[in-house]
């Protein structure tokens, strides 16, 4: 339970699963089909093509920034939990903890109704 992964993946495959992730992920489909037409102006007449890209463009370097920063604050707590073995016992009892009390929760909220 202390040991780390034997290597660490490379920055290239960590770049095509995130693209694949982001691909994948139904999110930005729907938040582009319910909120942007919102905000399109009809009144410009036949701009809407370019209002949708530039609000897809806008969305984009949007969610580019947010998920980076969450990538970097991930590994940097990644780098910081994982650097002692006391502390990735910790984690990862607290999180076997969390998994247990969830499936008892799960289990006698199934069994009450």
């Amino acid at each position: 339970m202390t040991e780390r992964e034997a290597r660490r993946p490379s920055n290239t495959h960590i770049v095509r699963q995130g693209y694949v992730v982001g691909i994948l992920n139904p999110k930005s489909l729907v938040f582009f089909a319910a909120v942007f037409p919102h905000f399109v102006n009809r009144a410009h007449g036949n701009n809407v093509t370019l209002q949708l890209l530039l609000f897809g463009g806008m969305f984009s370097v949007l969610a580019f920034c947010s998920d980076s920063t969450w990538g970097i604050i991930a590994g940097t707590a990644r780098e910081w939990l994982s650097g002692s073995p006391t502390r990735l016992v910790v984690l990862r009892s607290v999180g076997a903890c969390v998994m247990m009390t969830l499936g008892a929760i799960i289990i006698v909220s199934a069994l009450l109704s």
